[in-house]
């Protein structure tokens, strides 16, 4: 601060120049007494206002807070991967070319529309040749069941000829009983009938061969008509479809490509976003928590309150989703546990492959809730200055839970209800000092006060009727 005197009080105004960080305030025609009066009380104001602790109306005066239990609402976030409720990936069956591509990346596609068609003249071949041998094993069946109907008229006629040549035995046999014949002529007619019987015994097998060969060329037909369906499939095969409702992903393979079931890369990936499965993974520490207080993860999962998705932009979904299931397991290497949220998708605002944090809020009833500019943070502790009943101050290290809200901490040890806390202007405090305690309210009506007076002195009328004794 400089002074400038231009002359003695009473001969000439007499001008004081006090130099500040951004004004100039000149005082004229005033009594020493009140001058100094009033750079004693203006020093004091700049202090307070500007070099000193912003807002403090006086140097040793503190709001000052006592603890007591609030309700606090934890947030706690962790990253997620956004992914289609059903992600098929799209392959082909068959090898070939392709012959034409009938969809576009992010084109919307129903169940069983044609993706794009595979080079099917091999396979049209294939249908052909099969189709010529199922006619060729039909046609033997044909012959073999024409074959059972001979060998069925044989066996008739050889019935017929054994009927026959049993009633000439039987005659004959009375005959050579009655002397009428001889040996020879017995023996001839006994030799006729025998000769008869084994007709009958051959056409009864060649019967069961034509029958089995029926059945052998009915087993061809199967066979030939297995391979006709096979055939018939790859041609299908040929136009790939789409295995569900959803939107088409990348398409690395154009026209002309060549593509089979065995390539490394798919073709391309439906994905049906109607609904949306977020994947995170929640902490060891986290998944004991819930396991105990829910009597098991199972139910903790059922009890599990709404959650929110956070998105790359920093926005927050409008839809809230719901935890649906977990891997059951916790991963050794990480330590963590898998775990799903369903998202309803109606405007399709959310892709497959994206990626957001998952946002769940927890209740604190009795939460020690205290503002964060209370605290002053070396290192990694964190410390208040807590008041004792002299109104002195004492440096306490405190710990907060590392989720918050950006105003506020929550206090898991260090502090007590009913214990006093300043809660604003800490960083000019030491230890053991005494302040002047105010309440909070009083503390921001000193702060009004003091910026009314900074109001009344940023124009030459104001300063003159402060310098008057005028607050009007």
């Amino acid at each position: 601060m400089e002074e400038e005197k231009g002359g003695r009080i009473g001969q000439r105004p007499y001008i004081l120049k006090i130099i500040t960080e951004r004004n100039y305030i000149i005082i004229i025609g005033m009594k020493k007494a009140k001058i100094l009066l009033f750079v004693t009380a203006l020093v004091a104001v700049l202090t307070s206002c500007g070099g000193g602790q912003k807002g403090l109306p006086t140097s040793d005066e503190y709001p000052v807070i006592t603890i007591g239990a609030s309700n606090a609402q934890l947030k706690t976030t962790y990253p997620a991967t956004i992914k289609g409720v059903q992600d098929v990936e799209v392959r082909p069956k068959v090898s070939g070319f392709i012959t034409k591509l009938n969809i576009h990346e992010g084109e919307y596609v129903h169940t069983g529309q044609v993706l794009f068609v595979i080079d099917n003249s091999t396979y049209q071949a294939a249908v052909r040749q099969a189709q010529a041998h199922v006619n060729s094993a039909q046609s033997a069946v044909a012959q073999a069941k024409a074959n059972v109907v001979q060998a069925n008229a044989s066996l008739n006629s050889a019935n017929a000829q054994a009927a026959t040549s049993r009633l000439t035995y039987n005659n004959s046999q009375n005959l050579y009983n009655n002397k009428v014949i001889g040996d020879y002529e017995l023996q001839s007619a006994k030799n006729t009938y025998e000769t008869a019987q084994a007709s009958v015994r051959q056409a009864q097998s060649g019967i069961a061969s034509a029958q089995a060969a029926v059945k052998q060329a009915e087993a061809g037909v199967r066979q030939a008509q297995a391979m006709l369906s096979t055939a018939k499939d790859n041609l299908g095969f040929c136009y790939v479809k789409s295995p569900a409702s959803g939107y088409v992903g990348s398409l690395p393979f154009k026209e002309g490509a060549l593509v089979s079931a065995s390539s490394a890369q798919p073709v391309t990936t439906i994905s049906n976003t109607s609904t949306i499965e977020v994947y995170f993974s929640m902490t060891e520490a986290d998944v004991l928590k819930l396991s105990r207080t829910d009597d098991g993860l199972s139910n903790a999962i059922k009890k599990f309150p709404a959650v929110s998705l956070l998105l790359a932009d920093g926005s927050t979904y409008n839809h809230e989703g719901a935890i649906v299931k977990t891997s059951g397991m916790i991963d050794a290497t990480t330590g963590t546990i898998n775990v799903i949220a369903r998202f309803p998708n109606p405007e399709h605002l959310l892709k497959s492959g994206g990626s957001g944090k998952i946002v769940i809020a927890k209740n604190n009833n009795r939460a020690l809730l205290i503002p964060q500019e209370a605290v002053t943070q070396v290192q990694n502790k964190m410390f208040v200055y807590k008041v004792d009943a002299k109104d002195k101050v004492h440096y306490s290290e405190i710990t907060v839970d590392p989720q918050n809200d950006g105003i506020n901490y929550i206090v898991t040890s260090g502090l007590k209800m009913g214990e006093r806390i300043v809660s604003k202007g800490v960083s000019s405090l030491e230890d053991g000092a005494k302040i002047k305690a105010l309440t909070p309210a009083e503390y921001e009506e000193a702060i009004k006060k003091a910026e009314k007076l900074g109001e009344n002195q940023s124009s030459a009328s104001g300063f003159l009727k402060t310098m008057k004794g005028d607050s009007k």
